[in-house]
């Protein structure tokens, strides 16, 4: 039997500071690696033309999970046949879990984090806010209507399966810096 090919294969290595190159094979293509990845945030690189993107040279994309779930939500990417054809990128695309911007709700960024400003006492200007943290995920209330929402590791993979991303993200907590050692 035939040993199936690796999705990552290393093309060259410097021994002197353990770095090194290579190739990531995706669905949708290739991926030279290290990457600089574009943000597509809302499934746009913003100002440019997916031929563009490609143009200048870059492999892949990354949508933001967490945005496109809250609009124009993932159910509706999904009709469009992912977010490959929603937004007329052919290559591969990388989606983040969604963590971050839920850390950011309840946080601000992170000079406010650093500077101790929170988006509860007005450091972050913004209207949505984490509720609760829990090892089900996170309750917030949405950034565009303020209602009640849940996000947990569940819900993270089955949002990025629904835009049919290449390579998604596992849900990740962004530990604030000032938590305890037991948190």
């Amino acid at each position: 039997m035939a040993r199936p090919r690796s999705c990552f294969e290393i093309t060259a290595r410097d021994p002197e500071s353990r770095g090194r190159t290579g190739l990531l094979r995706t669905a949708h293509g290739v991926v030279r690696t290290p990457a600089f990845v574009p943000l597509a945030t809302k499934a746009t690189v913003k100002g440019l033309e997916p031929r563009d993107v490609r143009g200048l040279g870059y492999d892949m994309v990354l949508g933001n999970t967490f945005h496109l779930m809250t609009t124009p939500g993932s159910e509706l990417v999904q009709e469009f046949g992912g977010l490959h054809e929603f937004m007329r990128w052919d290559g591969p695309i990388v989606t983040d879990s969604g963590g971050f911007q839920v850390f950011s709700m309840g946080h601000g960024t992170i000079a406010d984090e650093v500077k101790g400003r929170s988006a509860q006492n007005g450091g972050a200007g913004r209207d949505g806010k984490t509720l609760k943290i829990s090892e089900k995920g996170v309750a917030f209330r949405s950034y565009l209507n303020g209602s009640r929402q849940f996000l947990g590791p569940e819900d993270s993979m089955r949002v990025q399966a629904e835009l049919h991303s290449d390579i998604a993200l596992v849900f990740d907590e962004c530990t604030p810096f000032h938590v305890t050692k037991t948190y």
